[in-house]
């Protein structure tokens, strides 16, 4: 794997890890469940972080 595309990775394994904590800490198994899910920084990081991931930082398409 690309050096890059292991920063990306590890960057998506950790916010994956801290939205399972709170999903974990708050009881709900997806955030759809919980009340918190509009305006959630733990989920927004997470859903920003698995675009970067797709797009490896490049604006545009995505790498599949």
């Amino acid at each position: 794997m690309h050096e890059t595309n292991d920063v990306y990775e590890a960057k998506l394994d950790e916010a994956k890890q801290a939205l399972n904590e709170c999903q974990t800490s708050k009881g709900v198994d997806s955030c759809l469940k919980c009340s918190e899910l509009f305006g959630c920084p733990v989920r927004t990081h997470y859903v920003r972080t698995v675009y970067e991931s797709m797009s490896k930082g490049e604006t545009g398409g995505f790498d599949f």
